[in-house]
């Protein structure tokens, strides 16, 4: 296993959100703008500031099928973009609690 692949599941499964993100992102933002209007307390990592972030997003593309970012986990499990956070804005606050994110 490559070390960006073990950094991704670490990321993933030491935090109940995880958001994996660009400062400069409308979608991105407009996320965590969700998840902290709903309470969440979360992990991101921008990927346009750190060294590894094209690894990492080439690795998270591998393991979701999803190459865009916002690319979003609750409670270890890949909900998607920023789209798919919002279409499940109704079940949101139970996800984050099962979670442990709220």
């Amino acid at each position: 296993m490559s070390a960006t692949k073990t950094k991704v599941e670490g990321i993933i499964n030491e935090n109940p959100v995880a958001v994996f993100s660009k400062s400069y992102c409308p979608y991105c933002r407009a996320a965590k703008k969700m998840l902290s209007d709903n309470g969440a307390k979360f992990y991101t990592i921008e990927l346009d500031q750190v060294d590894d972030g094209s690894a990492i997003q080439s690795t998270l593309a591998d393991m979701t099928g999803q190459s865009t970012v916002p690319n979003i986990f609750i409670g270890q499990n890949h909900i998607g973009g920023n789209s798919d956070l919002q279409a499940k804005k109704g079940e949101l606050s139970s996800l984050l609690k099962e979670a442990g994110a709220v």
